[in-house]
C-alpha cells in the first residue's frame, strides 16, 4: 500500500465518521447565521476542492517536489495524528459540537483535555493533517488549497470567538482566552 492511499483512506474515514457524529449534538439555541458563515465556508469549500485534486503520477509545472517513500509515510502518520487530535477534541467537546457557529443547549466553556492546550483543538488537528497532506502532494494546488483552508479555518475561529464572547459573556470567555492560545499549543494566549 502507498502512503498516498493511506492518506486518502484516513481523510475518507474522517469525513464519513464526522458526518455520522454530527447526529450526536445538543439542540441549537441560537446560530450566527448562513450569511455570516458564507465567507469562511466559501474559502473552505474552494480550499478542499483545490487541495484534493489528485496528484499521483503528475509531473509538470505544478509539481514542486516529491517527498519519497519515507517522507510519504511521515506525512501519512502526521495526517493520522492530526485527525486523531481532531477526534479527541470532538469527543471531549461531546454534544456541544456543531459544524456551524451555534450555541447549544447547556452550552459552557470546555477548558480541559485538549481544550486546556488550545481553544480550537479540532482546527489545530485538522490543520496538522492538512499541511501534511499538502506536503505529501508536493504541488502548487496542494499548497494553494491548504492556504485557502487555513484562511477559512482562521476566519471561522475568529468569528466563533466573537460569537462565544457575546453568547457566554465577555468576561467568562475572555478569561479562557487570556489563559489558552487559539490554535498553536504553547503559543501566546489571546487578549480577553
Amino acid at each position: 500500500m502507498r502512503p498516498g492511499t493511506v492518506i486518502v483512506f484516513i481523510w475518507a474515514a474522517w469525513a464519513l465518521s464526522w458526518l455520522v457524529a454530527a447526529l450526536w449534538s445538543n439542540p441549537t439555541v441560537s446560530r450566527k447565521g448562513v450569511w455570516a458563515e458564507l465567507p469562511f465556508r466559501t474559502l473552505m469549500g474552494l480550499g478542499a476542492l483545490t487541495m484534493f485534486v489528485p496528484a499521483h503520477g503528475y509531473e509538470g509545472p505544478l509539481r514542486l517536489w516529491h517527498v519519497g517513500w519515507i517522507g510519504g509515510w511521515l506525512c501519512a502518520a502526521l495526517v493520522g495524528v492530526g485527525v486523531g487530535v481532531a477526534w479527541w477534541a470532538r469527543i471531549y467537546l461531546g454534544r456541544l459540537w456543531s459544524a456551524s457557529i451555534t450555541r447549544k443547549t447547556d452550552h459552557r466553556i470546555v477548558d480541559s483535555g485538549p481544550y486546556a492546550f488550545v481553544r480550537h483543538p479540532i482546527y489545530t488537528g485538522l490543520l496538522t493533517a492538512l499541511i501534511a497532506t499538502a506536503i505529501a502532494k508536493g504541488t502548487i494546488l496542494g499548497l494553494g488549497g491548504f492556504a485557502l483552508l487555513l484562511s477559512g479555518i482562521w476566519l471561522k475561529a475568529t468569528l466563533e470567538e466573537r460569537w462565544l464572547c457575546a453568547e457566554l459573556g465577555a468576561e467568562t470567555y475572555g478569561s479562557y482566552r487570556r489563559r489558552v492560545p487559539m490554535l498553536l499549543p504553547f503559543g501566546p494566549p489571546g487578549r480577553g
